[in-house]
């Protein structure tokens, strides 16, 4: 039997640390970015891979540059923009996708913890995120597990949970383009982007739900399953929404016929009113399956990994 340990390990320039498990580095995660102000600089995964080094996300994608594997962003933040690009508005003073100079940065602070057993590895992290005008506007403490490596499922699992805490004195208004008018845009929180060979990929939820009609409903679990390009076969993402501490219900926006993308969105229809020191925690998973997977087959283990 393969070993199922998850590894560690750092590159010597300090900007980001890679995670392998039977012998094959599945996850790399960059905390220090080197991007353009205008990307809204935060860390992110990619590549993230199958158990058999298959590709299982894009980086930088030519329509959304600020697109990047899988990666914790906020679109709307009481004006600021931390998502990246142009920011949605409706109404004068400009109308639709604006540029402007309001991205804010993620700044890695520091690692406070990486635990790890026979079968598990957990990084926690601490990070800033400083508004466009330099005011540090959210602490956050974001904890990843890497585990539930399968070799004979061809499978494994990230859980990220994030803890964001208001450390302004006034409260921040959370949102999306479709809280600020825009239809099927709410877009924000912890969002994937899938490989360009995935694009028209299969698209599956829970409760018989799929395609792009699963875009700004709810769901348990959605998940994409698509043929690689450049090697054979291929596999699925199965994305278990997870919990959210605020009001509103997680949302997808999720998509395959543009290209391939999975958001649990916890503000999709409703602005989240954080309070000054009050702290929105997110929990959710991933599961990376190394073969494409009929809807039977992907329920299952959603149901069997479920949060």
């Amino acid at each position: 039997m393969s070993d199922t340990s998850f590894r560690i390990r750092h590159d010597e320039a300090a900007t980001a640390y890679t995670v392998s498990v039977a012998d094959t580095d599945v996850a790399t995660y960059v905390y220090r970015p080197d991007a353009p102000a205008e990307e809204s600089p935060k860390p992110y995964f990619h590549p993230l891979r199958t158990l058999t080094g298959a590709p299982l996300t894009v980086y930088r994608p030519w329509d959304h540059r600020w697109h990047k594997g899988l990666q914790m962003t906020l679109s709307h933040v009481s004006g600021q923009n931390f998502w990246g690009g142009p920011t949605f508005r409706a109404g004068a003073p400009g109308t639709g996708y604006v540029w402007g100079d309001n991205h804010g940065h993620q700044f890695h602070r520091d690692f406070a913890d990486h635990a790890a057993s026979a079968s598990d590895l957990t990084v926690t992290e601490t990070l800033d995120w400083v508004a466009s005008h330099g005011e540090k506007w959210l602490d956050e403490t974001r904890t990843v597990r890497f585990h539930s490596a399968d070799t004979a499922a061809g499978l494994w699992a990230l859980d990220f949970t994030t803890e964001l805490t208001n450390v302004r004195d006034t409260e921040l208004d959370l949102g999306s383009p479709t809280t600020h008018g825009r239809p099927a845009a709410g877009y924000t929180g912890l969002f994937w982007r899938g490989p360009r060979a995935w694009t028209g990929a299969e698209l599956f939820a829970a409760d018989g739900q799929g395609g792009d009609d699963l875009m700004g409903r709810a769901a348990g679990w959605a998940a994409v399953t698509s043929e690689h390009d450049d090697i054979d076969g291929g596999a699925t993402v199965i994305a278990c929404a997870g919990t959210s501490s605020a009001a509103p219900s997680l949302t997808w926006f999720a998509r395959s016929t543009q290209f391939a993308a999975l958001n649990p969105s916890p503000a999709f229809y409703e602005e989240i009113r954080l309070l000054s020191g009050e702290t929105l925690t997110l929990s959710h998973r991933f599961v990376f399956v190394d073969r494409v997977l009929d809807r039977a087959e992907t329920e299952a283990i959603a149901e069997r990994h479920a949060l």
